[in-house]
């Protein structure tokens, strides 16, 4: 009988910055949200007051103590605009660092190189058609990315994490003294705060596809390949 082949997939320092990276976009994002409930109206520009009509809106017109987002989505649970604040600049910094760990380490150790960068043929516009195809048949390569997952991660951490970053920078009223220019780039604050809530429900819509796909292709070995750093190719997928 044919044996599978077992795949050395993760390293302990990826898995283990990957588990505290999920922990903290979590509370960053539950948190996120118990600030945003505190106004939960984004505009554009200089814009901003009570009076001021809204860019995008949650809902219809809010009145004085509605959420946009249940209790059970935020942190805390109740109302509390401080506390919330202090969990989310917490968590966002140990979400920065942990992130630039996991980039050092990822380009050191040629996983960035290796596994998500494609190739000049994986971005062809005939291979990207037959990966959509693929996926639209739930048919998933095995032991390896594919090429729609590299640049969706490729987006994440080069584009979004970034762009998150410096929308929730340029909302410091002390980063807004010191570098002025960044806020000008960026429309002003008030521009910033609706760039920096896209960018999140950007980064939600990534974690919900992640985990259909997770689902999708096998739930125990992807989660195992994430714990133990092995993921079992069986011999007739193996490629």
């Amino acid at each position: 009988m044919e044996r599978a082949n077992v795949i050395y997939r993760h390293s302990v320092v990826t898995r283990v910055l990957h588990w505290l990276n999920a922990l903290c976009v979590f509370v960053v994002l539950m948190s996120g949200l118990q600030i945003f409930n505190a106004h939960p109206r984004l505009y554009w520009g200089e814009y901003g007051a009570n009076t001021d009509a809204a860019f995008i809106q949650l809902g219809g017109q809010h009145a004085p103590g509605e959420k946009a987002f249940p209790p059970w989505a935020t942190i805390p649970s109740w109302q509390d605009l401080a506390g919330g604040r202090r969990w989310h600049f917490f968590f966002a910094w140990v979400l920065v660092f942990n992130s630039a760990l996991y980039l050092l380490v990822s380009f050191a150790n040629g996983h960035v190189r290796r596994d998500l960068v494609p190739g000049r043929a994986e971005i062809s516009p005939s291979h990207l058609a037959r990966e959509v195809w693929n996926h639209l048949r739930l048919k998933f390569p095995h032991g390896h990315y594919n090429t729609l997952q590299k640049l969706a991660y490729l987006g994440v951490i080069f584009v979004l994490a970034p762009l998150m970053l410096v929308t929730g920078l340029t909302m410091s009223p002390g980063i807004d003294a010191a570098a002025p220019w960044l806020t000008d780039l960026l429309g002003g604050r008030q521009s910033a705060r609706t760039l920096h809530f896209l960018t999140a429900m950007l980064i939600v819509l990534f974690i919900v596809v992640h985990l259909v796909m997770v689902l999708l292709a096998g739930p125990l070995q992807e989660l195992r390949s994430m714990v133990t750093g092995r993921f079992t190719v069986p011999p007739d997928k193996a490629e």
